[in-house]
């Protein structure tokens, strides 16, 4: 860190600007660690030295009393300390990121849409919860009722870290609110999450390989309907990645969305196809089968929400649905760093 003070300092620092705020970055993420540790050694220290004065103390409620405020502290140390280690698992390039996050339905028409909705719903408390800010940057309706596919930006510290997990298909199984006989219903949304690239970050874009169409926004009608072609949408032809955006009222901005976003899912290709190139063959297929049908939420005949990569699960399937997701983002973490995967398959729930 000290050389990294040495070198923010020097001149010329900020003339190759890219690798300057890289620096900075590493810089900052440094001092933040070193500055919990910190706070984690003069918390142990805090509590030592009450607890010396409590085996010292002679009046037997003075020293009941200093106890409860030993244990009161031991408890908040510790939950320090496993913020302190969920955070170190977040040592990705990326993972400081913002997060930009796409649902999609899945076959079965209002079922699924309506389950994108529900996963939607999901992640908008999560953040809420988290002190993040959810910007949605495309949305297409379904027809009646639920969602088709929604793209949004997640913005908060490590929100791409925490929502790397959440990539993949997640399966809903429940009684239908759309079917009158009241039969129990499978239906699949895939989730796709990737990191908001920085301009600085090189993503080397050819506009040849770029073929752009702009169109109507869409809208339920109204005052607010926007009757000009402003929303774009932005296909990649080598990679046939197709990206849309209608949140502005303006081409240019929504045309710079749509490419910041699109910047994102090819640098989260070209991550997949490096991270691939370095497994062995048998990692590659265990991620392959993993990476389909991720967790199961099951609201009927029982309550239990279950990820099948990790093993990890909860009865309380409505808190996971309000946005209760950081014992499924550890689980996931956990079993990244030590590589022990569960043996489970999908389908044992």
């Amino acid at each position: 860190m000290d050389e990294l003070t040495h070198l923010s300092t020097q001149e010329g620092f900020w003339n190759d600007n890219r690798k300057a705020k890289q620096l900075t970055q590493e810089k900052s993420r440094l001092e933040a660690e070193v500055g919990g540790f910190e706070s984690l050694q003069s918390g142990y220290n805090d509590v030592t030295t009450l607890f010396e004065l409590a085996q010292e103390e002679t009046d037997p409620a003075a020293k009941e009393s200093t106890m409860n405020e030993v244990s009161d502290m031991v408890v908040d140390l510790g939950t320090k300390f496993e913020q302190a280690e969920f955070q170190k698992m977040l040592s990705g390039e990326q993972d400081p990121s913002n997060a930009i996050v796409t649902i999609n339905a899945g076959a079965g028409g209002t079922e699924s849409q309506d389950w994108a909705q529900i996963l939607f719903r999901m992640y908008q408390r999560w953040a809420e919860k988290k002190g993040f800010r959810v910007d949605v940057m495309d949305v297409l309706p379904g027809e009646e009722a639920g969602l088709k596919n929604v793209t949004m930006t997640v913005s908060g510290p490590y929100a791409y870290g925490l929502l790397k997990s959440e990539a993949g298909v997640h399966r809903l199984v429940r009684i239908s609110p759309f079917d009158s006989n009241a039969r129990r219903h499978t239906s699949f949304t895939s989730v796709f999450v990737s990191p908001e690239i920085d301009d600085d970050f090189e993503v080397v874009i050819n506009p040849a390989d770029l073929r752009i169409d702009v169109y109507r926004a869409g809208g339920k009608g109204g005052q607010g309907v926007n009757t000009t072609d402003s929303a774009v949408r932005i296909t990649h032809i080598p990679t046939n990645t197709v990206v849309t955006c209608q949140q502005e009222r303006s081409q240019i901005k929504n045309r710079d969305l749509a490419m910041k976003v699109l910047r994102s899912r090819l640098y989260e290709r070209h991550m997949e196809e490096e991270r691939k190139k370095q497994q062995s063959v048998e990692d590659a297929k265990r991620d392959i089968s993993w990476g389909n049908q991720i967790r199961s939420y099951v609201l009927h005949p029982y309550k239990m929400v279950k990820d099948h990569r990790t093993g990890f699960q909860v009865g309380s399937a409505e808190k996971t649905l309000d946005g209760d997701l950081e014992g499924f983002q550890k689980a996931y973490l956990t079993c990244k760093i030590t590589g022990e995967w569960a043996r489970g398959g999908s389908d044992d729930v």
